[in-house]
């Protein structure tokens, strides 16, 4: 079986990618967490301090990695699509003359959020596949085949 698709990737793509790996870190997760709690001072107390820390640290993520987001979407890999082709082998990226092929041994998980399939590198560095662009495309359901076919079921996560 092989699947063939192209993917531009957005400003929304990046930032639905980044609010994920933000907010299922223990980074994100505190931070969500020390400003609910402010909010909660906010609601026991009446102190307006509490409400104004509570809402910085809440927005204040969300609005930076946003910031973060626009800002790469003008890197000039992203203004060209980016050509797919996943095979028994792996998967062979290309763009313009540039490409890059990958076993899938390399890969060291699969995801997903709302608007995204994501296969991981490292824990840290994702391909992102935005579900849009492959519904429009008529390969969603088979890129998920392929990934739950070709990595162990530990490492996909794919809802």
């Amino acid at each position: 079986m092989e699947v063939e698709f192209d993917v531009k990737i957005t400003c929304g793509s990046l930032y639905d990618y980044l609010l994920h790996y933000t907010y299922t870190s223990l980074q994100g997760l505190v931070g969500a967490g020390a400003g609910a709690l402010f909010l909660v001072e906010y609601f026991i107390s009446r102190q307006f301090l509490f409400l104004a820390c509570g809402l910085l640290i809440l927005i204040y993520l969300p609005v930076s990695l946003y910031l973060r987001a626009k800002q790469q979407s003008l890197n000039p890999v992203f203004k060209q699509p980016i050509h797919y082709r996943m095979t028994e082998e792996g998967v062979e990226i290309s763009q313009g003359e540039e490409m890059q092929t990958h076993g899938w041994d390399v890969f060291y998980k699969a995801g997903s959020t709302m608007g995204s399939i994501l296969l991981y590198t490292t824990k840290r560095n994702a391909t992102i596949f935005p579900k849009r662009q492959l519904q429009e495309q008529d390969v969603l359901g088979k890129v998920m085949e392929m990934i739950s076919t070709h990595m162990p079921p530990k490492k996909v996560n794919i809802r």
